[in-house]
């Protein structure tokens, strides 16, 4: 946003000045920490993006599963108050995710830029107190990429280089090693690449396109204390009433852009069936779902239920909103 749309502090967290313009970052985590930013990008989004007028459409608002309930609220308030939409809706990630394949029931793993979750869903509700996440994901593993970068080519001109260049780099050249600690101690199993990042500048990666994305395998690499999403997985599952285990493990959909790593998806099965066998569950026996578009499975799901004609008696409207003020949406999605 422009610098003079609102004071911003050089050096205040979340937000970068550069050439007149203030970055703001209102979402740390999949939790809102700045909602007069969230306010302004969703306004742009919609009226400047989308060439929409607000007050005629409702809304539906993808929410992070293990997000504070009052943010709810605050959502509402900022829909209704500030936007003037008609109606809204506000359904969980996981769900929308899970909505994309098709299903009402499973568990969604998600692993996006800011936040990872393991989600159980039954008959299209997500199972709060089963819910485990992770407070890491892809912009921390570009961030730890570029570090990686930094060591192995210390000539680099990284500090030139946008984050928008990491992490297409990252996207680009990274995948999931199947046998990590084997892979580290035998560097002929490395898949070396040259890349060239423009005004001759050249990058020789080895071992860095397979230890950048681990962490979310081995969150103790970045000082994480939580356990890996494969684990975190498990425990979802663990969580949940032994009748329901079976039917919710054949459906474990994968959804976010950091799921898309090459291997990925090969590595999370050989873990998450370890994890059943170790724990003594072995004719418990995930079926991993991962579609193609699975970076964007939350829109997906959220444009396919929007469309729904037995969807549209959930909005909570204006009317609503006005008559029983924000904690109506605590009560109602909740």
């Amino acid at each position: 946003m422009p610098s003079w749309d609102r004071p911003v502090l050089p050096g205040a967290p979340g937000c970068e000045l550069a050439g007149g313009v203030a970055r703001a970052h209102p979402i740390k985590h999949g939790v809102v920490v700045d909602w007069d930013a969230l306010e302004g990008l969703w306004e742009r989004l919609i009226v400047g993006g989308l060439q929409v007028h607000p007050e005629q459409w409702p809304v539906l608002v993808s929410d992070s599963p293990s997000a504070p309930p009052e943010g709810r609220e605050k959502t509402a308030e900022l829909l209704f108050e500030a936007l003037t939409v008609p109606a809204c809706h506000m359904a969980s990630t996981a769900l929308l995710a899970l909505c994309s394949t098709g299903a009402l029931s499973g568990l969604a793993v998600e692993a996006g830029a800011g936040v990872c979750h393991a989600t159980p869903v039954y008959a299209g509700h997500s199972w709060h107190k089963a819910t485990f996440r992770l407070n890491m994901a892809g912009s921390t593993l570009s961030r730890y990429f570029r570090d990686l970068l930094m060591t192995t080519c210390p000539d680099l001109q990284l500090q030139a280089l946008s984050r928008k260049t990491i992490t297409q780099l990252k996207k680009r050249c990274c995948y999931v090693s199947l046998d990590f600690q084997g892979d580290i101690c035998d560097p002929a199993r490395h898949r070396r690449a040259c890349f060239c990042l423009g005004n001759d500048c050249y990058v020789h990666l080895g071992s860095e396109r397979f230890r950048c994305p681990e962490p979310l395998f081995q969150p103790s690499l970045l000082g994480h204390p939580e356990p890996g999403l494969p684990a975190l997985a498990f425990q979802a599952l663990q969580k949940i009433p032994i009748t329901l285990r079976t039917r919710l493990a054949n459906t474990v959909v994968l959804a976010g852009g950091s799921t898309l790593f090459p291997g990925f998806v090969e590595r999370m099965n050989l873990e998450l069936e370890a994890q059943c066998r170790r724990h003594g569950h072995p004719a418990l026996q995930p079926c991993l779902v991962a579609q193609p578009g699975r970076g964007t499975a939350v829109w997906t799901g959220g444009s396919m239920m929007a469309s729904l004609q037995s969807f549209q008696c959930r909005w909570v409207t204006r009317a609503m909103y006005e008559e029983c003020g924000p904690f109506l949406v605590r009560e109602v999605f909740n």
